[in-house]
């Protein structure tokens, strides 16, 4: 009894063994499995991981890369910018220098329409100058006919001369042809000169006097005029003919001076 219970004990051990045996096989199966399986995703992970590794140098690279290109896309950029500016300052120093352009252009022709109106002026002047000395031509060719009258008509008539002294001046009347050798002898020992004016020509202020050079007057000789016998000017003479003279008279003396005044020669 004991004996059966013994190899009833060893056979329940046995199967124990057994069992336990097998559970630990199968678990180790198990177990084996799954590390196989767990070993296969590792090397999967570390597959994927070599290649996220990779890619990531790759990325790297490519970052690297593409900051480099960032750089020289800021360069050209900074470079575009600099180049914008100075054609900024370019244009905009071209719109001054046409501004200033067109601004010298409109002087240039507010300058040629100033020389026109004045070219046009001058001509006008021009013209109205020739006029004038046409006018002046005439006018000293009808003086010239009249003096060359005038000397042709008093070359036979001899004028009486009145004896100035430093005192006073009194006009005295021509004597007659008779007294001739008398008057001249007054004349030549006072040696004044005295006539009257003939001729007065207030546009170009001068005036004819009946005295020449027979009676020794000269170019730049000083006449004083005489109205109501009181001293109203002088006369200044600049052209002398053989009986008469044209002399020169002052602004002062336009409007006072007329034929028939007497003149006396100023003492030198």
């Amino acid at each position: 009894m004991n004996r059966k219970t013994g190899i009833l004990l060893f056979g329940g051990l046995l199967i124990i063994s057994f069992a336990i045996a097998a559970g630990a096989f199968f678990s180790y199966q198990s177990e084996h499995a799954k590390s196989i399986r767990l070993q296969g995703q590792v090397d999967e992970l570390t597959a994927r991981q070599h290649a996220t590794e990779s890619k990531l140098e790759d990325s790297k690279k490519m970052v690297t890369r593409l900051q480099l290109e960032l750089q020289e896309v800021k360069a050209q950029i900074d470079t575009l910018n600099s180049e914008l500016d100075q054609e900024k300052s370019s244009r905009l120093d071209a719109v001054n220098k046409l501004e200033q352009f067109k601004a010298d252009l409109e002087q240039q022709k507010t300058s040629r329409q100033d020389l026109e109106s004045r070219l046009s002026q001058a001509s006008s002047e021009g013209m109205k100058m020739k006029e004038q000395l046409k006018v002046i031509q005439q006018q000293k060719d009808e003086l010239e006919t009249r003096l060359k009258e005038l000397e042709a008509g008093s070359s036979g008539v001899e004028l009486g001369k009145v004896v100035v002294n430093s005192e006073a001046v009194k006009e005295k009347p021509a004597a007659p042809v008779s007294s001739k050798v008398e008057k001249k002898t007054e004349a030549s020992k006072v040696n004044v000169p005295e006539g009257r004016v003939m001729v007065v020509n207030k546009e170009y202020n001068f005036a004819v006097i009946n005295l020449g050079s027979k009676d020794g007057v000269k170019t730049d000789d000083l006449f004083s005029v005489y109205h109501g016998g009181k001293i109203i000017g002088e006369l200044k003479v600049e052209k002398v003919h053989e009986s008469m003279s044209a002399a020169g008279f002052s602004e002062d003396l336009k409007n006072i001076i007329s034929e028939n005044d007497k003149v006396a020669q100023k003492a030198k």
